[in-house]
């Protein structure tokens, strides 16, 4: 179809102004902290074949790999056997999902019968059943880490609204009102993004929204394919690791090969660790999404629209059976740890063909904090994603104490946490002193939370990394500080904890956890010296003198 291009351009904005009201819809409608406060879900609009067309600016590692979730629905039951009220759902590792939190839910749009495309959206949920409140670190396999919900169809008035399959959720987890709220939250999200393309559809016609949609597509193609000319033809070589596999001390290698041939991209993770018992296992549909995320991040101007074009001229590929393509039933809670350091591999790897593109490596981990307890036969949960400090780039220090560049979340306001938990409270939040590494620009520093333990019997659920190994600096540039996360009790005792770990908190209990900055860019000595004076008087840096009189 022949478009004008003003109607191009408006109806394109409007699927993308409608994929964002759709993430407002879902966050501002959520009834869990980590979604409501923390904004772990995101939205987006797909075409009638699954390629997602439009998103909202929310959590890129749950966006990139949305067609790959869609898939096995549509094989499960083809888009032209759905009805009005149907919807897709899934959360399978291994059947496209990620992690089990994350449900993905699809649901139809319809234009005079015609099948125009579908809304999406995921939230992360707060519990979702297995073997401990929140997320269970001790998992061994995935069916102890909660409910799974393979690629299905539903339907909302036969199936949802006190239906059979609600009622199934409901019983199979420990906070209902907060996870049955959090499913609405995202049924509104869906039927809002519905709404807003059948009011495009009606003033321009189901073909031409059609249209517009597969030419949105082929243009960020076109825009990514660009841009990856620009980077020499190479085959190019990065390299980071996770600290250990929550039961030994040895590194996990995460490799990447990046070859760059033309406006393509191939990314091959061979000789990466293989997976291990534990909850670090990565499914292949997030390591896609963090290869994706690290192509674009370098390669390209913020201003292509993230969508199933863009990652056209991207291949990907990892050894079935390793770290960041396991086999099942793995457990892969933790995956985003793994992903991370993909995501970091690649990083590192176009940095030796574009080196004033790339940023030092950063915090770049989850760092997950949940303490659960109950009382009367009533759960009361929190969980919480900690940031740290991004890494520094040729032209600017590091972000401080921000999510990682797969995540972004935001933090849960104290006050938020002080209406809806009694047995902690938060004594502290600040920015970590000396966490960024030194660089010409200087990495961004790490967040330190310090909680009281307001009742015993609480337990602590705990996965993060960069505890032994530090985030790299870039071009000289000094790595970032470790994380830790330790216990003072009443005694003044002080205890270590362990990275990936759970274990119980009493009454009197201070919990410490600190987040690490990220590398430094360039050479130390070139840092200007009124950057080391604003340096000194933030009290995010001390200054040489008084390391040396401590």
């Amino acid at each position: 179809m022949n478009l004008d291009p003003i109607d191009q351009a408006v109806i394109s904005q409007g699927l993308v102004a409608s994929a964002r009201e759709m993430g407002v819809k879902l966050i501002r409608s959520a009834y869990s902290t980590i979604l409501r406060e923390a904004s772990d879900g995101s939205a987006a609009l797909l075409d009638r074949h699954g390629n997602v067309v439009a998103q909202a600016e929310l959590i890129p590692m749950q966006l990139g790999p949305l067609g790959a979730t869609f898939r096995p629905c549509a094989e499960t039951v083809p888009p032209d056997e759905l009805e009005e009220g149907d919807f897709y759902i899934n959360n399978s590792p291994f059947e496209g999902g990620q992690h089990l939190p994350d449900v993905f839910i699809f649901s139809p749009i319809f234009f005079d019968r015609t099948l125009v495309g579908f809304s999406a959206s995921v939230a992360h949920h707060l519990d979702l059943g297995g073997g401990a409140p929140g997320m269970n670190p001790d998992a061994t396999d995935v069916h102890q880490e909660g409910l799974i919900l393979p690629p299905s169809r539903y339907n909302m008035e036969r199936d949802w609204n006190g239906g059979p399959f609600e009622r199934l959720i409901a019983a199979n987890i420990r906070v209902p009102e907060l996870t049955i709220g959090d499913f609405n939250a995202q049924f509104a999200a869906n039927a809002i993004g519905g709404e807003r393309v059948k009011q495009l559809c009606a003033r321009y016609g189901a073909g031409t929204i059609m249209s517009v949609m597969d030419s949105h597509l082929t243009y960020s193609e076109r825009r990514m394919r660009a841009a990856i000319a620009e980077i020499p033809d190479g085959v190019y070589h990065g390299e980071d690791a996770v600290d250990d596999d929550g039961i030994n001390s040895k590194p996990l290698p995460i490799k990447a090969a990046v070859t760059v041939d033309g406006d393509d991209v191939a990314v091959d993770f061979a000789g990466t660790a293989d997976q291990v018992l534990l909850n670090l296992n990565c499914p292949f549909a997030s390591t896609v999404s963090a290869a994706l995320a690290a192509v674009k991040a370098v390669a390209s101007s913020p201003d292509i629209p993230f969508n199933q074009g863009l990652a056209k001229p991207i291949t990907v590929t990892a050894p079935y059976g390793s770290l960041l393509n396991p086999k099942p039933p793995a457990p892969v809670r933790a995956r985003m740890i793994p992903a991370f350091r993909a995501f970091d591999a690649v990083v590192k790897a176009l940095a030796k063909a574009v080196p004033d593109k790339v940023i030092a490596t950063g915090f770049d981990t989850t760092h997950s904090i949940c303490m659960s307890r109950l009382v009367d036969g009533n759960y009361s949960i929190y969980l919480e994603i900690y940031g740290g400090g991004y890494g520094a780039g040729p032209g600017s220090d590091g972000s401080d104490g921000i999510d990682g560049p797969l995540s972004n979340c935001s933090n849960i306001p104290v006050e938020s946490l002080d209406q809806q938990y009694d047995f902690f409270r938060v004594t502290e939040y600040a920015l970590r002193p000396d966490s960024g590494g030194r660089g010409k620009f200087r990495g961004g520093s790490g967040l330190r939370r310090r909680f009281e333990i307001l009742a015993d019997d609480v337990t602590l659920g705990h996965y993060s990394d960069r505890y032994r190994i530090a985030p790299d600096g870039a071009f000289g540039g000094e790595p970032g500080d470790l994380t830790r996360t330790r216990i003072i009790r009443e005694t003044g005792g002080e205890i270590p904890v362990a990275s990936k770990t759970s274990l119980k908190l009493n009454r009197g209990d201070i919990l410490v956890t600190e987040t690490s900055g990220g590398g430094g860019y360039g050479d130390p000595a070139e840092r200007p010296a009124e950057r080391l004076r604003q340096d000194f008087e933030s009290g995010l840096v001390t200054p040489p003198a008084a390391h040396a009189a401590e």
